[in-house]
């Protein structure tokens, strides 16, 4: 990375512009270098951009790309793409993902989960948990051992299980018959099962086995994530105490904020110790509720994920999540018998475009939200989630409306600015 003044200076050093400032005038990116798209000779300066960094934002930054890696330095023969008039952030990290593309980590092929994956890279989303639905035993232990090779082969980074160890009282779209409590034994299998690949189990922690299966997830290195859960607020500060780091799309499926009862929402919030997901489509939150959770939890613990099913990026439709039909209308995915929300069509791209725009958060916030704080949950703040030297080289371009007009993953272009 270096300045405008000296490509070759090692560090972005600029003060900061402030977390909303003046949007930059829109222009075209141009490249005058070798042909746009994959890696380009000797590497590549992206400049001119406002690049968020984790100090702030930089006005007319420069950030070099060399291989896979971004750089602490630019090739003197390096080609350069103008990016004045954009913004320039990292690859988002979906913590919370069903599928896309019209398919499903669920019940999909291997080819089919390499679609779904790829049509969330062609949004932003540069490193991605597969997320599971409720399934029996057997089926889910099958799934986890083909998750478990695309997350080898590094298409994924793990697996998230949400269910099958789930309150009946707050279902959502998972079908009832294959619940069950959270039998401490049968959390082992799923994590022996995804052969070190498992990264987070959403579970009802008050249910029978609960707290005794956050321990165990926490002594084998997998999130436990508290969500569709019926717990009080006492049962949840229980969970926290014993290990859960995680509330599962903090409002949905659980029981609402009381004055009396405060329930499990008030104890998410509060704890320091607790990351909340957030579904910011327009439709699970009301943007009260959205603003509530940055209040009382800061950008830090907060991350942006999709929950998305096949439906994300494909239409509208009859799709099935697991063994349940779900209905897509105008982007709305709801169980076809009984109108439960079904996951979501989300993309991250909307999610960071909406949170600017619609929510007025600060642009630094959204990249903690969708990129550094996700990242660092994951334990790959080593790797992904900022814009540093010596990081992977994963990033969104996106224009002055925050439209996404690039993404760059590992150094390869899977969306080419150059090109749109």
């Amino acid at each position: 990375m270096a300045t405008e003044r000296d490509r070759r200076d090692p560090v972005l050093d600029r003060a900061p512009t402030g977390s909303r400032g003046d949007n930059p005038p829109s222009s075209s990116p141009t490249s005058p270098g070798s042909a746009p798209g994959g890696k380009r000779g000797r590497g590549l300066v992206l400049a001119g951009a406002r690049v968020v960094l984790p100090s702030g934002t930089v006005d007319g930054g420069r950030v070099a790309v060399d291989g896979t890696r971004i750089a602490e330095t630019a090739h003197e023969d390096a080609d350069v793409l103008d990016l004045t008039g954009h913004w320039l952030v990292p690859g988002f990290v979906d913590l919370h993902n069903h599928g896309g593309g019209g398919a499903s980590f669920t019940s999909g092929t291997v080819d089919e989960v390499l679609q779904g994956v790829h049509t969330h890279r062609l949004h932003g989303t540069t490193t991605l948990v597969a997320s599971t639905v409720t399934g029996d035993m057997d089926f889910l232990a099958q799934r986890a051992g083909l998750l478990s090779e695309l997350a080898e082969q590094g298409d994924i980074a793990g697996i998230h299980f949400e269910g099958p160890f789930i309150s009946p009282c707050r279902k959502g779209a998972h079908s009832e018959k294959l619940l069950r409590d959270p039998d401490p034994a049968e959390v082992r299998k799923l994590i022996d099962a995804a052969r070190g690949r498992a990264v987070m189990l959403t579970l009802a922690t008050e249910l029978p086995g609960g707290i005794d299966s956050v321990r165990l997830l926490a002594e084998h290195g997998v999130i436990a994530a508290i969500g569709h859960t019926d717990a009080t607020y006492e049962q949840t500060v229980e969970a926290i105490d014993a290990g859960a780091t995680v509330a599962t799309h903090l409002f949905n499926a659980m029981p609402g904020l009381g004055h009396r009862a405060p329930g499990p929402i008030a104890a998410l919030l509060e704890d320091e110790r607790v990351t909340v997901e957030l579904i910011n489509d327009g439709t699970h939150l009301h943007p009260a509720a959205l603003e509530l959770a940055f209040r009382h939890a800061g950008a830090s613990r907060v991350a942006f994920i999709t929950d998305a099913m096949d439906a994300a990026g494909f239409g509208d439709g009859r799709y099935l999540l697991g063994p349940l039909e779900v209905e897509v209308s105008e982007g709305v995915a709801r169980l076809v018998e009984g109108g439960s929300i079904a996951g979501s069509t989300l993309t991250l791209d909307r999610a960071f475009q909406r949170a600017v725009t619609v929510d007025g958060l600060p642009v630094e916030d959204v990249v903690a939200a969708v990129s550094t704080g996700p990242a660092k949950l994951l334990g790959l703040d080593d790797r992904i989630g900022s814009l540093e030297p010596g990081k992977d080289a994963d990033l969104v371009v996106l224009d002055a409306g925050f439209s996404l007009k690039g993404v760059m993953r590992q150094g390869e272009w899977v969306v080419d600015p150059a090109a749109s």
